[in-house]
């Protein structure tokens, strides 16, 4: 099964949870260990819901649950917790780390964040913009911000499942040409067009969803003051709003600075599907976890 079928039946797989009433617990005796350098909301809750629900169990390991914070490797870490449970989810800083605990690990290990990418919120997106639209084929997702993590992800994601994405991002904070690069070599082979400027007005324009993220992410306390100048012009408004189509919907994934990089009237308003996505990743992370555990 290549990707773009796979990412497919976890999104169908998700939305098939949503409106089960009674699923059984497919995942007793399972356990997830769930490794958190920063701290989360949605993600932590979302799969200790998850895994409780399909009948398994969820351990909250911060660095300081672990040998991590007197010094242990995680190459090291990934080889003892492979011993213990049946999947990890990691929270991490830095993509290297994520990518050295998958190599030593000898069971399956799950993005939770990193500092490029977002993978588990982006497969909820879709879920949620299925719901809304129906289809992807044919649809635009207009992103505006900063060129960060979950850009990265909803440039790859957007890419694999043929919706056309424009991303609009101040100079100097645009994604990363590696991942810019991925999406437009996936996006020839399945129809997506992948647009990546600075202009707001050309991204939003003619959109069927309209996205956008915090301007200061984690890790990027030290630039607060700067970034918030140079990114205020990218606010999600009722103007920018207007620009896209009549019945397009606006997505967040949260936490929202309102008055920020968007306006109560817009995260609160008739086409905000902010609080749907958010209760999307629940199912989203079910969906991931039944088919690497099911």
């Amino acid at each position: 099964m290549d990707v773009r079928d796979e990412l497919h039946e976890i999104i169908n797989l998700a939305m098939e949870l949503k409106k089960a009433k009674d699923i059984g617990e497919p995942l007793k005796g399972k356990s997830l260990a769930m490794i958190f350098e920063k701290p989360s909301t949605r993600t932590r809750v979302s799969f200790e819901v998850a895994m409780t629900q399909l009948g398994g169990h969820a351990l909250y390991l911060s660095p300081k649950d672990l040998q991590l914070g007197r010094g242990e490797t995680i190459a090291d870490t990934a080889r003892v917790l492979s011993r213990y449970v049946d999947a990890i989810m990691y929270r991490a800083f830095d993509h290297k780390m994520m990518v050295e605990l998958a190599n030593n690990s000898s069971v399956p290990v799950i993005n939770g964040l990193d500092d490029k990418e977002h993978p588990c919120q982006i497969v909820a997106d879709l879920v949620t913009i299925k719901e809304y639209k129906g289809e992807f084929e044919g649809k635009k997702l207009a992103y505006v911000g900063d060129g960060n993590n979950v850009c990265h992800s909803l440039l790859l994601g957007c890419a694999i499942v043929g919706m056309d994405i424009a991303v609009a991002s101040p100079k100097g904070y645009e994604p990363e040409k590696e991942y810019v690069d991925l999406a437009n070599s996936i996006g020839k082979q399945s129809g997506a067009n992948v647009m990546v400027g600075n202009s707001m007005e050309e991204a939003a324009s003619g959109a069927d969803v309209l996205y956008t993220d915090v301007w200061v992410s984690m890790g990027d306390e030290a630039e607060a003051e700067e970034r918030m100048r140079v990114f205020k012009p990218y606010q999600i408004n009722s103007e920018v709003l207007s620009m896209a189509k009549k019945d397009a919907i606006v997505m967040h994934c949260l936490p929202a600075h309102r008055g920020l990089e968007i306006t109560d009237e817009v995260i609160d308003g008739e086409q905000s599907a902010v609080w749907d996505q958010a209760e999307n990743r629940l199912h989203a992370q079910k969906a991931i976890l039944l088919t690497l555990l099911g």
